[in-house]
């Protein structure tokens, strides 16, 4: 008698078929996140499309505190460039990681307890140990013993400056212009407020890279190559 037992259709059927063994790892976890963001759109008001906004703002939030940062020009203190009511995207990431301010950059900086309390946007001119004098024969700004020809971004009709100065900017400070000069109060100013109207470089809150509004005069912001051609402090005509 053959006693090799056979199987029956109950034994086949008790089996686990290939599909129900082979399961897709990623599906429990995709189906976590799914039922996560449904209760959190269940609990707050308004659902997923109040979710939505609060990612976006908190994503809007994140890149104006670390990354990009909106300003408005307040003033015509930087015509012919920027204009009453323009807005510039300020880069918060360009002196973060070695880089320094440098002549040419426009910067967006904190004027507490040196221009006054509030941001301002004016140009670099001297960087530290630059000896910044105003003005040659010929009526021009002199750095480092250069002179810099800056009618490519003054305002039409103004002279580089109506006020003599003669300045060595210290170390880790800056020494800043408004490229309207007859409608700036800038470093020129105040030689005689704390500070001796130099800014610490520590108070830059970034460069103003972009114009973003209007669309209409939306560009990128360069320095101008003037600066380039100056010597380093302590060469060609430097002091101190």
């Amino acid at each position: 008698m053959d006693t090799e037992a056979q199987p029956t259709e109950r034994d086949r059927s008790s089996r686990p078929s290939d599909s129900e063994q082979t399961s897709d790892p990623g599906e429990p976890e995709g189906r976590s996140r799914f039922a996560l963001v449904s209760r959190v759109s269940a609990w707050v008001p308004g659902g997923r499309i109040t979710l939505t906004l609060l990612t976006c703002l908190l994503f809007l939030l994140f890149l104006s505190t670390f990354v990009m940062r909106p300003f408005q020009i307040p003033s015509g203190s930087m015509e012919r460039g920027l204009r009453v009511g323009d807005r510039v995207l300020v880069n918060k990431l360009a002196y973060r990681f070695g880089a320094e301010p440098q002549r040419g950059d426009i910067v967006v900086f904190d004027g507490t307890g040196y221009f006054g309390h509030a941001d301002y946007i004016k140009r670099v001119v001297g960087v530290g140990g630059d000896h910044v004098v105003c003005c040659d024969k010929e009526g021009r700004i002199q750095v480092n013993g250069r002179p810099v020809d800056e009618s490519g971004f003054l305002y039409p009709g103004d002279s580089p400056s109506t006020v003599a100065f003669d300045v060595v900017v210290p170390g880790g400070t800056l020494f800043l212009l408004g490229d309207h000069r007859s409608r700036s109060s800038d470093s020129r100013n105040h030689l005689g407020s704390p500070g001796g109207g130099m800014i610490p470089v520590g108070d830059v809150i970034g460069r103003a890279d972009w114009i973003v509004w209007p669309f209409a005069h939306a560009t990128r912001l360069h320095r101008p190559d003037v600066y380039a051609r100056v010597p380093a402090a302590g060469r060609a005509g430097a002091h101190g």
